[in-house]
């Protein structure tokens, strides 16, 4: 057997086996590319929204610890006029 006739063998069975995956998940069909990029659009936008909800959240808790200490110098400033 030469290596071209292997080569011709393994791509062969490297497609079967690809072919046989595909089908297994049920991305056999011609919407299959659309599918996987619809799936990675959807994880694309959960990747940004929790992002996204860090974000909020930190900001949040550094706007109400200065507020803290702005009421807490308010309080201070008051209390001794």
């Amino acid at each position: 057997m030469t290596d071209a006739e292997l080569n011709a063998m393994l791509e062969k069975a490297a497609e079967c086996g690809a072919k046989r995956a595909l089908r297994s998940i049920g991305l056999e069909d011609e919407t299959a590319m659309a599918d996987v990029r619809d799936l990675r659009n959807l994880l694309d936008a959960w990747r940004l929204a929790k992002k996204t909800v860090l974000t909020t959240v930190v900001k949040g808790v550094v706007v109400a610890f200065l507020t803290a200490i702005g009421a807490g110098v308010a309080i201070l400033s008051w209390h001794r006029e």
